[in-house]
């Protein structure tokens, strides 16, 4: 590998915010600052439309105060955007990266946005445009292939457990049936995270339905029923992306909203959550049943972020930067675990076809028999991302006797 020429960088963010995203926006432009073959270092505002809008700012003239106050920031600091460039979109971003001597292009984001850093990529090869692109991977969902997991899902899965730890304190001092519906469209790490809350043997969430398992409506009332016979209550979390016996989405029933890279809209809407609750009222005896979706709130909450997380998205935004300045074209910086019980990690560039586009599931382990609950497997690899939780007290309860 030869040393590349010193050139100016180029550097946006993509799809949904998280809350250390910007974690790796810094830590990317902090290495950039370091490396002598980087000269100017660009933000595009909103991703690739900020490019094609020519709308860039100065991060070189960033103070380093201003750069840690932002990286210690939830959602997107540059701004992000959902869109997939054309062929034509690509001429054009070619063009304007020429006009400002951009060699190096880093783009953050998950699957989707993979899949527009290898567009842009395999259009530059056919161009002979010399350009390094870069994808450093973000999503809450977990979902990268080629990866252990992603920067974003440990804080995301932090939120998710106090907040079903804290849904499982209120249900249990108001007995009912609660709902909540978590984000995850093909993927159930998010929503299996609220498992981690869970601290006495009775505690919610009671039930746990992913999109890797087939949903049944029957079923499901059959389940809460039993815990309710049990307990005298039930907490139930379920995945936005659960999907009928045919393997569509139950909540894409719903909508009819498609993005640039043609998903359907699943979030901002609590149809699935009222289609739920409707049912186990329709089917049952139970009179006190909610249902809440959590929607966006999983992804740019304030004060819920895992020390982890933060450290690993600040890390991969470095190593991208320092790997285009080993004279590396292309690729993706992927999060592995190390063997052993000690929780360590490395970082390893992978191909970009490997994390475009397709998305990975939960493995089978992750998951009980009966599909309705996560198993010791999914505790043990996620507790080490998310970090320790609170712990409930309770009052032992002893009774007055006269």
């Amino acid at each position: 590998m030869s040393t590349p020429k010193k050139q100016n960088m180029l550097i946006a963010q993509s799809g949904g915010p998280s809350m250390v995203i910007n974690q790796s926006l810094v830590g990317a432009v902090i290495e950039a600052k370091k490396q002598a073959c980087i000269g100017r270092i660009f933000g595009s505002l909103h991703g690739i439309k900020g490019i094609l809008e020519e709308d860039l700012i100065d991060l070189r003239k960033e103070s380093a105060k201003t750069l840690e106050a932002v990286a210690a920031t939830p959602s997107s600091g540059l701004g992000t955007v959902r869109m997939k460039p054309s062929p034509a979109d690509c001429t054009r971003i070619f063009e304007i990266l020429r006009d400002y001597d951009v060699g190096y292009f880093f783009y953050i984001g998950g699957n989707d946005s993979a899949e527009t850093v290898h567009i842009i990529n395999q259009e530059a090869i056919k161009a002979k445009h010399l350009i390094r692109c870069f994808h450093i991977p973000k999503t809450i969902d977990n979902d990268l292939r080629s990866n252990d997991h992603t920067p974003g899902f440990g804080s995301a899965a932090r939120f998710v457990a106090c907040a079903l730890m804290g849904d499982n304190l209120d249900n249990r001092a108001l007995p009912g049936v609660k709902i909540d519906v978590i984000m995850g469209r093909h993927a159930g790490f998010l929503t299996a995270a609220a498992a981690l809350g869970r601290t006495y043997e009775d505690d919610g969430p009671h039930l746990i339905y992913l999109p890797e398992r087939p949903f049944s409506l029957p079923q499901f009332v059959k389940d809460v029923k039993a815990v309710y016979s049990k307990y005298g209550r039930c907490l139930v979390a379920v995945s936005e992306g659960i999907q009928d016996s045919k393997g569509v989405a139950i909540a894409a029933k719903f909508s009819k909203e498609v993005d640039s890279h043609g998903n359907v809209q699943l979030s901002g809407t609590g149809a699935l959550g009222d289609l739920l609750a409707a049912e186990l009222k329709a089917r049952s005896s139970i009179k006190r049943v909610r249902a809440d979706t959590f929607g966006y709130l999983q992804r740019s909450f304030p004060d819920c972020l895992s020390a982890v997380d933060s450290k690993e998205a600040r890390a991969v935004g470095g190593v991208a930067v320092k790997t285009a300045c080993q004279g590396v074209k292309s690729g993706s910086i992927a999060i592995k675990r190390k063997p052993g019980k000690t929780y360590k990690v490395s970082f390893e560039r992978v191909p970009l076809k490997s994390v475009a586009r397709d998305a990975r599931e939960m493995p089978a382990t992750y998951i009980n028999k009966a599909g309705n609950d996560v198993t010791q497997a999914f505790i043990d690899y996620a507790a080490p991302i998310v970090g320790p939780l609170p712990k409930p007290g309770r009052l032992k309860g002893v009774k007055v006797k006269k």
